[in-house]
């Protein structure tokens, strides 16, 4: 090294040194000594204020600010309720703990539990069966006791006087279903190697469907018990994926209108579900509304097609493009319309694009057991690709028992279940399906073109697949569901706002079954205008104070004795295990 550049090198580190200490300097000068001197005053006036304070009085004091602040932080900013909802729970908590009012509550709730309890009854024939019989029944035995049990069903949805619920009940379906689920009787998809039949059946449904749906062979998916498990699958999944991204309680923006399975799975899943509003007019989610609740912890955006209030179809393709926009997955709740809106275009019905030709959407929910009419418990979720179908995957490598992975939430699953609703899809075939759709659709179109003629009704929104909702501004619409009721109607009833619907079958297409239904209302209304401010009186006026009570906690007492009730074993018309159509209250069967 020559001289020269030693000097150089020697002046260069002087630099630096001096530097590094005018820093150090500048740092305890301007950043150091205030913070000392500010710590110092804070500490001083710390021990002013302990000065008249013995040991335990500090310790108490710091205990109850510490927990003073954990709780307000906990109830400020708890992640998966809003801080109104809580306050409004809050609020009723404490005004319950009344004297006066706790027992009123509590003997209204009494009135109201024995009045369910009560109505479970009403349609019960015979004691209830509390043991198992000592000997057991032979067949001939068995089909009687039956033939008694099935009497007490309700028909009425054979004459298509019923909303939903059965949407075939085709004779020669009904014994398509049942030989083809004897002879699977036994089959259980978690065994795919003893019962590869179903397993392929299995994996045919799925295909069929990503097929209807414009899938391409990316798409995927499985088979579940109905659209409920379908769409908690696909929560799960996206809760899943933002864990993944450190994301604690992720949050769900849904449409006001969307199946309440996603509140459930939002509630299993400890999730946030942000509700958003639709237009007034036609019922369909504020994209705006949408756009603006979104947040670094969302996880999936949904639209309905339809949803099942008011039966319209949510803007697909616009949710899809916020979901683009921001890198969120979209959900499409098509449980309800699942197969129908795959062949309005054939059946004469063209919509715009809402399945997997619209980029950005990711997993869609259809049910097979609704308008595919295969049987109870059976639809399907549908995702863009297998990476996001592995995300509802439970798997555990570590049980004793061995590698134990289930791709749905049940273990065994009925594989008769799986192998009839294959069995009907083939049946249907697509035109079979495209038929259908016809019928169902035009039906629902007429009964809306006719009512929204009504003077004193009207009909939310422009529906357009089955469902028809019904509503009024002159009188409360419940008194019309009731005298519906009395017509023998069996209809929905629905909340937020008051109203009713009609979700058209194939038994409501049969002839002569719309045009009863819509004469029934134009003559229940008639009647009803003579005095539109009327009160409202039986089962629409407890509806209507369901919805009008602030206390949601109280209707969620009511709506849990429903549930309770659904499951009692006391007939109050039988006593002391007198025998009613020979069943005895030990549980055993009265023999011939």
């Amino acid at each position: 090294m020559t001289t020269a550049t030693h000097n150089i090198h020697n002046t260069h580190k002087q630099a630096v040194k001096k530097w590094k200490e005018t820093m150090a300097q500048a740092a305890k000068e301007y950043i150091l000594d205030p913070v000392h001197h500010v710590m110092g005053q804070g500490k001083a006036l710390i021990n002013r204020l302990c000065d008249d304070l013995e040991p335990w009085q500090i310790v108490v004091y710091t205990g109850s600010a510490t927990a003073t602040v954990i709780f307000l932080k906990q109830f400020l900013f708890h992640d998966d309720e809003t801080l109104s909802f809580r306050a409004k729970r809050e609020f009723f908590k404490w005004v319950k703990r009344i004297p006066m009012v706790r027992k009123k509550i509590e003997a209204e709730m009494g009135k109201a539990t024995k009045a369910v309890a009560e109505s479970m009854n009403q349609s019960v024939e015979g004691s209830y069966l509390h043991t198992l019989p000592l000997q057991g029944l032979q067949e001939a035995e068995l089909m009687e006791v039956l033939g008694r049990y099935k009497k007490m069903t309700n028909n009425t949805w054979k004459k298509g006087m019923v909303s939903g619920t059965v949407y075939s009940g085709d004779d020669k379906l009904t014994e398509l279903m049942a030989k083809t689920y004897g002879m699977f009787a036994w089959a259980n998809p978690l065994h795919p190697d003893v019962f590869p039949d179903v397993r392929k059946m299995e994996a045919e449904v799925v295909r069929m469907c990503c097929s209807m749906f414009n899938g391409d062979e990316e798409t995927c998916g499985a088979v579940t018990s109905g659209g409920t498990e379908s769409i908690m699958l696909a929560l799960l999944a996206y809760r899943n994926m933002a864990r993944d991204r450190g994301i604690k309680i992720p949050e769900i923006i849904v449409p006001v209108t969307v199946h309440a399975a996603f509140d459930k799975g939002a509630s299993y899943f400890h999730m946030k579900i942000t509700h958003i509003p639709v237009d007034e007019k036609t019922r369909m989610v504020d994209i705006a509304a949408m756009k603006r609740a979104i947040s670094r912890k969302t996880c999936v955006l949904v639209a309905s097609a339809p949803q099942f209030p008011h039966g319209i179809i949510d803007p697909v393709q616009e949710v899809a493009k916020l979901g683009e926009k921001y890198g969120i997955p979209v959900h499409v709740d098509c449980c309800l319309g699942g197969f129908l809106l795959p062949f309005m275009d054939k059946a004469g019905f063209p919509l715009k694009p809402f399945d997997f030709r619209v980029p950005g959407v990711t997993s869609i929910s259809a049910d097979t057991h609704k308008y595919g009419f295969a049987p109870k418990g059976s639809s399907v979720i549908m995702y863009r690709n297998k990476e996001l179908r592995s995300r509802q995957f439970f798997v555990q490598p570590d049980w004793t028992g061995g590698i134990y992975a289930s791709p749905t939430f049940a273990g065994s699953r009925a594989g008769a279940i799986i192998a009839a609703c294959w069995a009907t899809m083939m049946h249907f075939g697509e035109e079979g399906y495209v038929d259908s759709t016809r019928r169902i659709v035009s039906t629902a179109r007429y009964i809306s073109s006719k009512l929204k003629a009504v003077e004193g009704i009207f009909v939310f929104g422009e529906p357009e697949v089955s469902v028809v909702g019904i509503g009024s501004d002159d009188f409360n619409v419940f008194r019309l569901f009731d005298a519906l009721v009395e017509k023998g109607w069996n209809l929905n009833s629905l909340q937020f706002p008051s109203s009713l619907h009609l979700c058209v079958t194939l038994p409501v297409t049969q002839p002569g079954v719309a045009d009863s239904f819509v004469k029934d209302v134009v003559e229940s209304v008639a009647v009803i205008m003579k005095d539109p401010k009327a009160e409202c009186g039986g089962a629409g006026a407890i509806y209507g104070m369901a919805q009008s009570i602030p206390d949601r906690s109280l209707v969620n007492e009511i709506a849990r004795a429903f549930l309770d009730a659904c499951y009692i074993t006391e007939n109050p018309s039988v006593a002391n295990g007198a025998a009613t159509n020979g069943t005895v209250g030990n549980g055993d069967v009265a023999k011939a």
